[in-house]
Order: structure tokens, then sequence, then C-alpha cells
């Protein structure tokens, strides 16, 4: 048994209204995601208005539409009514039998029949052609409308027809006793006026609603969202609290008239405020951690410089004896002077940063940075003699308010980081420029391999290196540049870095005083 090729799948039907939104769309050139995305990018507020009006608008469409209908169909109506009490007088005084009549021929319309208005059409219609017509009033009718009054059916139910000269007419046809055909009609330009006045009527009223509905809708929208705008600007001023480093007291919170939880607004304001609060408790509690985490770091480092220098102390007293001593003994203490001096450049670096995070104020004295720059990079000479130092410095000396010792440590760290890390025969340049804009730049730009993009964004962080092996052949300690940028934050300062293979640049920017 053989089976027949697969049926085609019959095509998905489209919605009706959703294929008419889409080529109304792709008329105007604009697609149905583009419009909702473009509308949904505008203000809360907007939106509002935009959906009240076109809701007010769309009513008064509504009501316009309906009236119009309804008085269409009121008067059609009341037309129709008449139109059948004119046929009726026309019947009734029509000569039935033949007959001459004045003013007509055997079959002619009189030129009057009592009661009928002016514009009322009388029409004489024979075997299917109009044998006279004319117009209450108004003469005789062009032959060139005897075609639509010769094709009216004869049924006695009105029907609307256009007219060359006059318009449309509400006409009725009927049959004689001696079958022939009489033709009534009513003209409807009343009507169409009276519906044109309707309409301009209902459309003025509708623009004067909408340009109400508009101006009254701004103000009570802008007065609904106020509680709005309240709770969002709190929310703004507390996005602007530096929350990610010291103490911070995160006092604001969103009016109580603004929480009231009956209303959207009102819970809004109150879920922020419980946020806030939680967001309090947790600031708190990493305040107080990082407060005993500082005071034990400044304890730590203050109790150990102490033990530290008798131990450097009795290993300098043991190599003025190395030749009493043993080899192996002599080497071994030769290791304990050098780690315990490691230890005690690692002990200050901490103490220096519990006393930075602490918020100890500085000594402030004018600063040469051009002598500081000459010095340290001759210290940096003597320590680096494989890399090649130049400076660059304005013809006028810069001077800047801060702490020399300090300041200096800034420049040290920088130059022993740009030695630490390049290979002998590096250039390393240091730049000053001159005050502009209110700060001062002190560039170190060396041409090594760069530092790790991975490292990047941490490398001011405390105890980041790149060798992840935390090996000490390098002598770092990882806190180098911690503390430069400690050190330029707390002269109101910043430190950045920019790091490509054979370009990288660290910039300090300081206050010009």
């Amino acid at each position: 048994m053989s089976s027949g090729p697969p049926a085609e799948a019959a095509p998905r039907p489209v919605a009706p209204r959703r294929r008419a939104a889409g080529a109304a769309t792709r008329l105007v050139g604009v697609a149905p995601g583009s419009v909702r995305r473009w509308f949904a990018r505008l203000p809360l507020r907007t939106r509002l208005l935009a959906a009240v009006i076109g809701l007010v608008a769309v009513v008064c469409l509504v009501v316009g539409g309906v009236t119009e209908l309804a008085v269409r169909g009121l008067f059609m109506h009341r037309i129709d009514s008449q139109l059948t009490a004119a046929g009726n007088r026309m019947s009734q005084g029509f000569p039935h039998g033949g007959g001459p009549l004045d003013g007509g021929g055997p079959h002619g319309i009189p030129p009057y029949i009592p009661g009928q208005a002016a514009g009322t059409l009388q029409a004489h219609r024979i075997g299917g052609t109009v044998d006279s017509a004319s117009v209450v009033a108004g003469g005789q009718l062009p032959e060139g409308d005897y075609a639509v009054l010769a094709a009216l059916p004869t049924d006695g139910r009105p029907r609307t027809e256009k007219l060359s000269d006059l318009g449309d007419y509400r006409l009725i046809a009927s049959a004689t006793q001696d079958g022939d055909v009489l033709v009534t009609g009513l003209p409807l330009h009343d009507l169409e006026s009276t519906l044109t006045t309707l309409g301009l009527v209902e459309g003025g009223v509708t623009l004067g609603a909408l340009l109400l509905t508009g101006l009254a809708g701004a103000v009570i929208v802008r007065r609904s969202l106020r509680p709005l705008n309240r709770v969002a600007a709190t929310a703004a001023r507390v996005a602007e609290l530096p929350l990610d480093r010291g103490e911070v007291a995160l006092s604001v919170r969103v009016p109580d008239v603004d929480t009231d939880p009956g209303t959207e607004v009102g819970r809004v304001g109150a879920a922020l405020n419980r946020m806030l609060g939680h967001v309090a408790g947790a600031l708190n509690a990493r305040q107080a951690s990082e407060t005993r985490l500082r005071q034990f770091l400044a304890d730590a480092s203050h109790e150990l410089r102490t033990p530290l220098a008798s131990i450097r102390g009795y290993a300098e007293l043991v190599r003025r004896f190395e030749s009493a001593v043993p080899d192996d003994v002599a080497h071994a203490m030769r290791r304990v002077d050098s780690e315990s001096t490691r230890m005690t450049a690692l002990v200050e670096d901490m103490f220096l940063l519990a006393r930075l995070d602490s918020g100890r104020p500085l000594s402030v004295v004018p600063v040469d940075l051009s002598r500081l720059v000459v010095d340290a990079v001759s210290d940096a000479h003597v320590a680096g003699p494989g890399h090649h130092w130049r400076i660059e410095l304005p013809d006028d000396p810069v001077t800047v308010p801060g702490d020399p010792g300090r300041l200096h440590q800034v420049l040290a760290n920088l130059l022993a980081n740009a030695r630490t890390h390049t290979p002998a025969g590096t250039h390393v340049t240091v730049s000053l420029g001159a005050p502009h804009d209110g700060t001062v730049e002190l560039r170190v730009i060396d041409d090594g391999p760069g530092i790790p993009e991975a490292l990047l964004p941490d490398v001011f962080d405390r105890f980041a290196r790149a060798d992840t092996s935390r090996s000490r052949a390098a002598g770092s300690t990882g806190l180098g540049l911690s503390i430069v940028d400690a050190v330029t934050q707390a002269h109101g300062g910043e430190v950045a870095v920019a790091s490509r293979p054979g370009r990288t640049e660290l910039t300090v920017r300081l206050p010009a005083g």
C-alpha cells in the first residue's frame, strides 16, 4: 500500500489585528518594536499624560461617532415618514383613468399637489421609462437623472440616490392602479448640513476636551508623582555618598509622609528605608571590622618594631666578630640580618598604611617637587645602575603643599617599582609638569614589558603582585603602589596607571595649592 506525498503544512494564520498593525507600521517605515522601545524610554509623567489624552481622544471619537449615527438614524426615520406621506399625497392627487390635466399631458403630473413641500421630487414612469419629472418650486428635473429614477425598484422602500444637480435624495417608487409608477423624493441636504454642523461642534468640543485634559492631567500627574520624585531624590543622595571606604553615616531616609503603606509610592519608600537600614547596619559592621583591623595592624607594627630592631642589633654585633664564630653561624646571622631588614621595611609600610587609614593629618609645608625628583632619581641611579634614568623638569621650580617625607616616599616607591619590575637596560623617564588647572602632574614612564592586563584594575591594592607564587626574589612586598595611592589621596590628589607592552605610565596628580 503506497502512500502519497506528504501534505504541505498549512500556513499559520495571522491575526487580522496584528497583520493590520504591522502593515500600518510598514507604511510609515517604523517597526512596532522600535515604537514600543521609544515609548518605554519616555518619562513616566509623559507616558501617563499621553495615555490619559489618548484615552480621552478615543472616548470622544466613540461618543462623536455614536452621536452622528444616532442623529442620522433619527433624521432618516423622520425623512422616511415624510417621504411616505408625500408619496401618499402624490398618489391621491394623481389623476387615474387618463384625461387632460392643466399643465400636463394625458398622464402628466399636475403642476401642484396640495401639501407637497418645496424641493419635493415628483416623477411619472411608464413601462420603465420616465415620462415626466419635476421638483416642487424647482422646475423640471434634468433628463440626465431619468436613468436613476427609471432604475429605482418599485417595492415601496425608501432609498438614497445621488442626482447630478440636486445632490442626495431619498426616493420611493410605488405603482398606481393603472400599472404606472409614481416616484417621490425628498432632499437630504438639510440632514447633511445638520450632520456637518454637528461634526464641527463635536470636533471643537473634542479639541477643547483634549486641551483641558492635557493641562489638568499635567498638573495632576505632577502633583501625584511628587512623592515618587522625593523617593528618587533620596536614592540619588544615597548614591552620591562614598560608601566604599571610611566611616559612613548613612542618615538619609525617605520622609515619613512618603512611607504610607496604603499607597504604592509609600510602599516603595518604606522598602527603601528598610533597605537603607540594612545597608547602614552592614556599613557599621564593616567600619567596626576595619577599625579593629587598622588598630591591630598599628599595634602589631608598633610592637614589632622594637624586637626587630633588637634582632638587627644582635645580628650586627655577631657580624663584627665573624672570625670568632664558625662560617655556617656567620652565614646564618647574615641571613637573619637581611631578613630582619626586609621585615622591618614591611612593618614600617604597614604602620604607615594604618596611620593613613586612620585619617591622621599629615604635616603640610611648601615642598619643592623639582628638588625631590632630582634627589629620588639620583638615589634610583645608585640602586639601579643598569637602568637608563632621565629627568624632564620645567624651567621654574614646582612647589606643592604637602609632607616632604611622604612625597619623597611616593617618588621612591614609583622608581623602585620601575627598577624592580623591568630588566636592566630599561629606559625610565621622570617628568614633572608645570601647574595647570590647579594641579601638578608627575609621570614615571618606562619602556619595560608592562603590567599584565589582568592586574591593572588591582595594581594599587595591598599585596598585589604580578608574581602569584609570592616569591621574594624580586624583593617586592606588594605594598609600594598601595602606599603611593594612599599618600596621594591623603594629599587630595589621585594616581592613575596606563600600561601596554613597551610603555608603562604612572601619573600622580597633586593640588598645586
